[in-house]
């Protein structure tokens, strides 16, 4: 296992959209293994590949709670409660801007084991549903101050110029 660099806002991977994963293979599982050590390196709680530069549809989540640790490959939502809960967000690749989103408090979801590819469903809540939502947004090149209100944008837009700087 390695750590793997972390892109930072104004890398174009970021906004772009993660490609469908095919083959679930040894250098998956090593994406898989490395992005683990990579998110916990970093102390974060979920990990996008177009975040360690990979441009596939992988994600990596431990949220510290018992049976809340997983690997999702091709997720994609099908389902969100109208129920929402407003929570403080910030991302390993957007260093020192946090902000408050809404997102959905449960949703239902769909990806591909990682060690068969078999495709499963979950449904999940609270904090993990919001970190799959998170990570879910980065393969679709959707950043969480792209869900931020206006002031909170303009309150972090000195931070992300210098991010962008790259």
């Amino acid at each position: 296992m390695s750590k793997l660099r972390v892109t930072i806002y104004g890398e174009e991977i970021l906004r772009k959209k993660a490609r469908f994963v095919k083959n679930y293979d040894k250098r998956l599982k090593k994406l898989i293994d490395d992005m683990f050590q990579t998110m916990y390196a970093e102390n974060g709680i979920g990990l996008a590949a177009p975040q360690v530069n990979v441009q596939r549809k992988v994600i990596v989540i431990d949220t510290q709670q018992e049976g809340e640790k997983f690997a999702l490959v091709n997720p994609k939502i099908l389902w969100k409660s109208e129920e929402t809960e407003t929570m403080n967000e910030g991302c390993l690749s957007i260093p020192g801007v946090e902000g408050d989103v809404v997102r959905a408090k449960s949703i239902r979801f769909k990806y591909n084991h990682p060690d068969t590819g078999e495709e499963k469903e979950m449904e999940a809540s609270d904090l993990l549903a919001r970190v799959v939502q998170h990570e879910t947004d980065h393969l679709n090149g959707v950043l969480f101050i792209d869900h931020l209100s206006e002031k909170d944008r303009v309150s972090q837009s000195r931070i992300l110029d210098e991010l962008a700087v790259v």
